[in-house]
């Protein structure tokens, strides 16, 4: 079969891993990589499945490598943090089926605390990068990668972008061809890794990766496109499209392998042009390794480690003057917002109401940092709320925490949280954690979790119960409470942080996006009960808005009837109407 479509690189990536042979696939959801598993789900024949966190998924990869098959394992960037402990060792023991981890850096930070690279973390874990730079490499490229692993005896990584991810471009789809289970045959000096096998293995890594450098030369997803020999470009990825776009007569090497570097090939490529530029986003990795050589190439001086490069900022670097298509200053700000009917508003706004400050962690609920609710005060990695909540009162002692609670999202808890918990509770820690259950992975786009009830392909599962969890851990005092009872929230809240003992609140409200989610009702307000004291206005629902004399609106497309509003009025002038 061959036919061409418009595919995201996403998409295409989850073709390419299906038309590859893939049997196993394991990821936890995180923009910009999740679409990649959605898309691999739709497929026959390839087992898919929402992992607790990163780690976990590469360690199910492995496994099934390890068993003979084809394996993936899919995360973002920061996600490989949480997969390093896995991937640095899968280095040393190498494959039996081949295996690819997909992750996907973030580049001006769309939805992400840092912009690490990935490409740092392979070359310390000794880990070939393949790039790709649009949509039918994407697919290709994966396909590519599976036959590097098991040549080279090596996982490999596939990094993206998010431009990449969600970007389109048309695509060839070809026939899945099936791949043949390698045998099992034991081999403890391969994969147990104790220290007389792993001193073996690391001399054994080495050596692969001398071999991919030199065999990189003549790797077809190494290119160099020869044409004016007064300018040339080392690049890769997205940004050869930049490339190809501000200077289509420019000398290009365009790498797809960019760890290890194909020395010789740069080399030669640098020996025929007069000037060359690295261009590549977030950190000089090939540029400082090409000088390290003795090459003399431009590079960071000219262009910025920081964000996404575009082909506006390559003609001003190149060019001078302002290429800007508009003017930036006259864009207005739009900062983002929790939606209408959020349940996350409703208990910042009660720590708000409390003056308490929360230790925050990775979710939708970050906004909670923000005006007008404002209680958020950390935000550091997956899981950290509960562990910061812990150090804070290890350095401050319990009557600080009098002031503080730690917030965490149902699937953030079960990804890294739980480990916090029971470090907690195993140290005698006081102190309120409050589990924003909306029974969803929200902020990624409404993934299931282990604790849903469903699987990726949507099947009916056991479902985690998160308040027995906590108490099987050793959490003595457990509260689940509605997350809209403001009332309820306050009063528990309160017991809480003035209790001497750990305590655990799960505030449970599903997400008001969540399919199947139905909203009869709607909040309007009586104009003549209406104080126009502005107290609903401090919860931040976008629905409700001021007019310059202070009539107060409520939006009747944006409300879904949460009532939080209702909540906050102390002139009974907010009502639910039927829509």
């Amino acid at each position: 079969m061959s036919e061409k479509i418009i595919m995201l690189g996403n998409e295409a990536i989850a073709r390419g891993a299906y038309e590859a042979g893939v049997k196993v696939s394991s990821a936890y959801p995180g923009t910009p990589s999740t679409e990649i598993s959605e898309n691999l789900a739709k497929y026959q024949g390839v087992y898919t499945e929402w992992a607790p966190n990163e780690k976990v998924a590469v360690e199910v990869a492995f496994g099934a490598s390890f068993a003979g098959v084809r394996s993936l394992a899919c995360m973002k960037h920061v996600g490989l943090n949480v997969a390093s402990d896995p991937l640095y060792t899968f280095s040393y023991t190498g494959v039996n089926g081949g295996s690819v981890l997909v992750v996907a850096d973030d580049p001006g930070l769309a939805s992400s605390q840092n912009e690490q690279d990935t490409r740092m973390i392979a070359r310390a874990s000794h880990v070939p990068v393949l790039e790709p730079s649009d949509s039918q490499e994407a697919k290709d490229f994966i396909k590519y990668a599976y036959e590097i692993s098991e040549k080279y005896d090596t996982p490999v990584i596939l990094r993206t972008t998010t431009k990449l991810s969600h970007s389109q471009g048309v695509v060839e789809l070809l026939d899945r061809v099936e791949v043949e289970d390698k045998p099992y045959e034991r081999d403890f000096r391969k994969y147990v890794m104790m220290p007389a096998s792993a001193i073996g293995r690391h001399v054994v890594v080495e050596e692969r990766e001398r071999r991919l450098a030199e065999d990189g030369a003549s790797m077809p997803i190494n290119k160099v496109e020869m044409n004016d020999t007064e300018i040339g470009f080392i690049t890769s990825g997205i940004a050869y499209q930049y490339v190809k776009e501000v200077c289509p007569n420019a000398s290009v090497l365009k790498l797809g392998l960019v760890n290890p570097l194909p020395k010789k090939l740069i080399e030669e490529f640098c020996s025929k042009v007069k000037t060359v530029y690295v261009f590549e986003e977030l950190e000089p990795v090939i540029e400082e390794q090409v000088k390290s050589w003795g090459i003399e190439v431009k590079g960071k001086e000219l262009f910025t480690k920081q964000g996404e490069y575009s082909a506006n900022m390559l003609k001003k670097v190149l060019f001078g003057g302002d290429s800007q298509v508009f003017d930036k200053t006259a864009v207005p700000n739009r900062p983002p917002i929790l939606c209408p009917g959020c349940p996350h508003r409703s208990v910042f706004s009660v720590l708000n109401k409390l003056k308490i400050h929360a230790a925050g962690d990775i979710g939708c609920y970050t906004l909670g940092a923000v005006a007008p609710l404002g209680v958020i005060d950390t935000t550091l990695c997956m899981g950290a709320s509960i562990s910061s909540l812990h150090g804070i009162e290890k350095a401050k002692g319990k009557e600080f925490l009098k002031n503080w609670v730690a917030v965490i999202g149902d699937s953030t808890f079960l990804h890294t949280g739980v480990n916090s918990l029971i470090n907690m509770v195993y140290n005698k820690a006081t102190g309120t954690v409050i589990i924003l259950d909306n029974r969803t992975t929200g902020m990624t786009g409404h993934q299931e979790h282990a604790a849903t009830g469903k699987t990726l392909q949507g099947q009916e599962t056991n479902a985690i119960n998160l308040a027995e969890l906590c108490t099987a851990v050793g959490v003595k005092n457990v509260i689940e409470i509605n997350a809209f009872d403001v009332a309820g929230l306050e009063k528990v809240i309160k017991q809480s942080v003035n209790g001497d003992q750990l305590t655990v609140i799960i505030a449970k409200a599903p997400c008001a996006l969540l399919k199947g989610q139905k909203f009869p009702f709607r909040c309007e307000v009586d104009a003549e009960k209406c104080k126009k004291c502005g107290m609903c206005m401090k919860i931040g629902c976008p629905a409700i808005t001021r007019a310059k004399d202070g009539t107060i609106k409520i939006d009747e497309t944006m409300c879904n009837g949460c009532g939080l509003c209702m909540s906050w009025c102390k002139f009974g002038a907010i009502s639910k109407v039927e829509k």
